[in-house]
């Protein structure tokens, strides 16, 4: 058998035999692994099988007194290290000491860049910090090793306790604790640190363990039976936990059933596996089976109802759901699916980084429409939190009552508050303290002087902006701006850990093209190339989507003799050509210019923008948020207010938005800051801005050094790290400007913070000339090569951020 290639069950099922096996299931008799297996081959009757698993969910969750909720954990994710001593032939999370030394990244994350997360994730309402980590890192590495000697922890698992007392005491979240294989006393040692923790499964197949060239070959920690013996060893230590199986990673469909049978009867006999998460595998770059198909949809779905029906209705049963598409949500909800796991509005999923997590809003509205009530959950669930005594150790007690509901056991809304840190952050068993708990500066590795760039002066400084943003005052973020030399670079690293630890290793592109509007023409004339009508809208339009366009960009004031009800035309244009292409058109300028001429005012402009097909809005059309400013450079620009006004009611309106800054003309430092803090009011106001764009001026009045002397390049990276410091927890994604600055450039933006490319800017084959940024191009191939050489994964995006569909994404080399 060839690697990661399933045996599969041939033949579905037979009807009778499908039946009588979800009768017995209804029965809550336990099934056998063969009945397991006619129902996870049920063929024509998966139908009848989804009925009853969601049938079987409908009344657990009306036992447990929340009917019709299906529950989510509103989570920061924390990936402690990369490191790992096993060697599982998909995974993209782990790292190796070379790899962490080209990424720049820390052997392990220190006190202050956990504090820097999770501080911005309490802050949003997240209760559950994740600490997911490589298995026994310090058995295989001896840098591993040698960071938890010179910082005093005698393990992994013992830095791992000490992270977890310190993210309560500092902000009164919760840690679910993810760190691999642990020992009886291991689990006993962390149970006072974390009301709950987990490990999945996977599997029970030994051949994918034992066979070389299989997924778990080479992994001492992937053996099902340490693995299983780790659950059973949870359960008599009376902890919480969270398990599941991988679908689609080469297993036969009989381990699959044996699989779910083995979770069930652990729990038969302890009681505390309190989720189960049925994973469906999607193929990562840089892995051995990067050319696997994904798990097959049909097969995921069965998985699902087979767990409901194996697992019975009191179990809670997990489905993530940035790893299918949300058109797939009515699917797996049908097939007895009741938890979305945990949802971060501020990290990646570092395991999965390809794949964003849905914005909760948006997590929420699709919920709805399936008739179900969205709610958040802690990370232990509620039915163990009832009983204290029994499932929680007596140090989270406190900690655990402070964010429940009592009436419901489910999270209370808002931001935690920190509670007693008495003996929240003990030292380790070592005569020695670590450097962060002598309050020396660490770089960004985390040892003293050793692993980073030292800063000179503004060294504390830069500490603080990358652990607390708000406590800076604007004169202190101005020093920052002029940094040079060693606090240029420490100030970079700083900013790019932010970035790592909050939107995670992707690097984004979107597959667009530009169009400006003000060359709309009634009559265009033939000899400029720049002038189209209505019907070179439809003919860009077709021809950016059979280029692979998943977005069109149109902005720009049409002329002062065209009518303004053109804007609405152009739109509806595009949308009759190509209804799929997402319209990300017109400024704020763009869209007064409509709201006056035509007399409607601005609310009827934006509604009638939406009526037309307009998706998104760009954030363009400003310079710096100043007066001084706008009437020195840009007299004929929207002027700042009307902009405010204009974004903020786009926002509003339902529309996201871009946001920019032009610097390196006559703006000031402060003007800068001012700038950077009025885009956050708006966003704390409106939630609308999804990137931010630093791009310096070209052109006569551009190119002008903050820094005299200070060469360009140093200029964008002062500017870039800055906006991800100051931005962190607000705008989430920055995007390095490499139309402005070029693409090594842009590699080194990547960083400095940034972790996004904006879009591709084809010129296409129709009208070529009528894009603003005509002449350049970046296809995805050429973008995924950049990356690769920074050893981050590439993601193309939709214009949102979103995964586009399989079959709108562009083929890389």
């Amino acid at each position: 058998m060839t690697l990661l290639e399933p045996s599969r069950t041939t033949g579905a099922a037979s009807a009778p035999a499908v039946r009588s096996a979800i009768a017995r299931a209804e029965a809550e008799v336990d099934l056998t692994v063969d009945e397991v297996v006619t129902l996870l081959t049920a063929g024509d009757d998966l139908d009848a099988v989804l009925t009853a698993a969601g049938t079987m969910r409908d009344a657990g969750l009306e036992s447990a007194g929340r009917p019709g909720v299906i529950t989510y954990s509103r989570k920061v994710f924390v990936p402690l290290t990369t490191l790992c001593r096993d060697r599982c032939h998909y995974c993209i999370f782990v790292d190796t000491p070379g790899q962490l030394l080209k990424k720049r990244k820390p052997v392990f994350m220190s006190d202050e860049q956990v504090l820097s997360v999770v501080r911005q994730g309490a802050a949003l309402g997240c209760k559950e910090a994740l600490l997911t980590l490589g298995d026994r890192p310090e058995e295989r590495w001896p840098e591993a090793r040698a960071w938890l000697d010179d910082h005093g922890f005698a393990s992994t698992l013992d830095y791992v306790a000490h992270i977890a007392r310190l993210i309560t005491a500092e902000t009164g979240m919760l840690a679910h604790l993810n760190p691999g294989v642990m020992t009886a006393d291991e689990l006993r040692t962390l149970r006072p640190t974390a009301p709950s923790m987990g490990m999945m499964l996977e599997t029970t197949s030994r051949r994918l363990y034992e066979e070389p060239g299989q997924v778990h070959y080479g992994s001492p920690d992937k053996d099902p039976d340490v693995r299983l013996r780790v659950i059973e060893d949870a359960g008599r230590a009376r902890i919480p936990f969270t398990t599941g199986i991988l679908v689609g990673i080469g297993e036969t469909v009989r381990d699959r059933a044996e699989s779910l049978i083995a979770l069930r009867d652990a729990h038969a006999r302890h009681g505390h596996v309190q989720e189960v998460i049925v994973q469906n595998f999607r193929a990562k770059p840089r892995t051995a089976m990067r050319s696997a198909p994904d798990a097959d949809l049909l097969e995921y779905v069965a998985t699902v109802a087979a767990a409901r029906l194996v697992l019975g209705p009191r179990m809670r049963v997990q489905v993530p759901p940035n790893l299918s598409d949300t058109t797939e949500f009515a699917l797996l909800v049908r097939a007895g699916a009741d938890d979305w796991g945990g949802v971060s509005p501020l990290t990646a999923d570092h395991v999965n980084p390809e794949r964003p997590w849905p914005h909760l809003d948006d997590l929420a509205t699709a919920t709805e429409d399936l008739g179900f009530h969205l709610r958040e959950r802690l990370t232990a669930h509620p039915e163990f939190i009832a009983d204290p005594d029994e499932w929680l150790d007596p140090t989270m007690h406190a900690s655990v009552a402070a964010v429940t509901d009592p009436a419901t056991g489910l999270a209370v809304p808002g931001p935690p508050r920190p509670g007693d840190s008495s003996g929240a952050s003990s030292p380790p068993d070592s005569a020695e303290t670590t450097p962060s708990q002598r309050g020396e500066e660490v770089g960004s590795a985390g040892k003293a002087g050793v692993d980073g760039p030292r800063a000179g002066d503004l060294g504390r400084l830069i500490s603080r902006a990358a652990a607390d943003a708000g406590s800076l005052d604007d004169g202190e973020w101005q020093d920052l701006l002029r940094a040079t030399g060693a606090d240029l670079d420490a100030l970079a690293a700083a900013a790019d850990d932010v970035r790592r630890y909050t939107v995670g290793e992707a690097v984004s592109l979107v597959v667009n093209r530009n169009l400006t509007s003000s060359g709309f023409r009634t009559a265009p004339d033939a000899a400029d190339p720049a002038q189209f009508d209505l019907a070179d809208v439809a003919a860009i339009a077709d021809d950016a989507w059979q280029l692979g366009a998943t977005e069109l960009c149109v902005q720009g004031m049409l002329p002062a003799d065209v009518s303004p009800d053109t804007y609405l035309d152009i739109a509806r244009a595009v949308k009759a050509t190509r209804p799929d292409l997402h319209l990300h058109a017109y400024r704020p300028q763009d869209v007064w210019d409509l709201a006056d001429r035509a007399g409607i005012g601005l609310a009827a402009a934006l509604a009638a923008m939406k009526d037309a097909g307009v998706d998104t809005v760009p954030g363009t059309g400003v310079k710096v948020l100043s007066e001084r400013v706008r009437a020195e450079i840009a007299p004929t620009d929207l002027e700042t207010d009307r902009w405010v006004e204009g974004i903020t009611a786009a926002h509003r309106a339902g529309f996201s938005s871009t946001s920019v800054l032009f610097y390196g003309h006559v703006e000031t430092a402060g003007e800068r800051i001012t700038h950077l803090r009025r885009l956050r009011e708006i966003q704390s106001a409106t939630g609308g801005f999804r990137e931010f764009v630093p791009i310096p001026l070209p052109g006569p009045r551009g190119g002008v050094a903050l820094v005299a002397g200070r060469p360009a390049i140093d200029e964008h990276r002062a500017m870039v790290a800055v906006s991800r410091l100051m931005l962190s927890g607000s705008i989430s994604h920055i995007q390095a400007p490499w139309p402005r600055v070029g693409r090594e450039a842009a590699a080194i933006l990547l960083q400095s913070g940034a972790d996004d490319l904006g879009g591709t800017l084809l010129d296409g084959r129709v009208k070529p000339e009528a894009g603003i940024e005509h002449g350049q191009d970046l296809p995805v191939p050429d973008a995924a090569a950049l990356v690769a050489r920074l050893f981050r994964p590439f993601r193309q995006r939709t214009t949102d951020y979103r995964e586009p569909p399989a079959n709108r994404k562009t083929r890389i080399r």
